[in-house]
């Protein structure tokens, strides 16, 4: 990918950030297991506010572009600057369409099939999100962000066996897909966001099984020593908590350390873990894993 059509794509999932308001909650543990790919996830934000001027301009621009667009259907550049101009007005359904043909004309940049999907699940089509999670699944089956959007829509619709299910079936076909081209499936990634859907559901002696196999398995990596000490923290077990921060703490990359440190100095007062009721889950938004020592591209 050339250097300024990642920049483009940032800068398209920052707006996405703006625009998808409520597409995601709040995760457990997202503030510091972020992927080192742009993030297509949004986080809840406040939208900004536009000037008349502003939105009278944008909606000309969008215009322009879907009259290009008329005689050029694939004219990848009106699609951006049509997309870009429906995600600054807040104009969730008015991006869809651009997303949609950008989705199809790029299958090698699944950015834009993740956000595709969240912006159809926040228009209310969540089984066309689901559809668009397993169309990047079908050709890229280790992409986490779209596991985790798919598991996301499940853990709503209070299918959490289909989420486990969904992430167990990955990690055991893992080891054949990566065969065939290594490093298709990270491994540990979904090993942990296998544990972020046990946390949803209160299952946590599941979720700390998956911790400590990964802390045995690669002792350098700073993700599942931080999960299992939060976990504790949570617990009110603070005393074994302790020692698993330190450790996260001097195994975080650099750019991650003081994102640990503040988690390790919150207060210690144990956190009450969510209540389910039934129909009322919790939904956290999963996060997806950072490979150690990695920095977005």
């Amino acid at each position: 990918m050339s250097q300024k059509r990642r920049v483009w794509i940032k800068v398209v999932l920052g707006l996405a950030v703006l625009a998808l308001v409520g597409v995601s909650i709040i995760p457990l543990l997202g503030t510091v297991l972020e992927s080192n790919q742009p993030s297509a996830v949004a986080t809840p934000n406040t939208q900004p506010s536009l000037s008349t001027e502003q939105q009278t301009q944008l909606e000309d621009q969008a215009k322009g572009y879907q009259l290009v667009l008329q005689r050029e259907p694939q004219n990848q550049t009106a699609l951006r600057g049509l997309l870009e101009a429906k995600l600054r007005l807040g104009d969730v359904q008015g991006a869809i369409a651009p997303l949609e043909a950008l989705a199809e004309l790029n299958p090698d940049q699944p950015e834009f099939g993740v956000l595709l999907a969240q912006a159809k699940e926040q228009t209310g089509d969540r089984e066309g999100a689901a559809q668009a999670y397993r169309q990047i699944l079908a050709s890229q089956p280790g992409d986490i962000n779209a596991l985790k959007g798919l598991a996301v829509l499940y853990i709503q619709q209070n299918r959490p066996e289909a989420a486990i299910g969904l992430l167990q079936d990955k990690i055991k076909n893992a080891a054949q897909q990566n065969q065939t081209q290594p490093g298709r499936v990270d491994v540990s990634s979904i090993q942990l966001l296998l544990g972020e859907v046990y946390l949803s559901q209160q299952r946590f002696t599941e979720a700390l099984t998956i911790y400590d196999q990964l802390i045995e398995e690669n002792p350098q990596d700073f993700r599942p020593v931080l999960a299992k000490a939060l976990i504790l923290r949570q617990q009110g077990k603070t005393e074994e908590a302790k020692p698993l921060f330190t450790t996260a703490v001097s195994l975080a990359p650099q750019e991650r350390k003081d994102q640990v440190k503040q988690l390790a100095t919150l207060s210690e007062q144990p956190t009450p873990a969510p209540t389910a009721s039934p129909g009322n889950n919790p939904t956290p938004d999963f996060p997806e894993p950072l490979p150690e020592g990695e920095e977005s591209p």
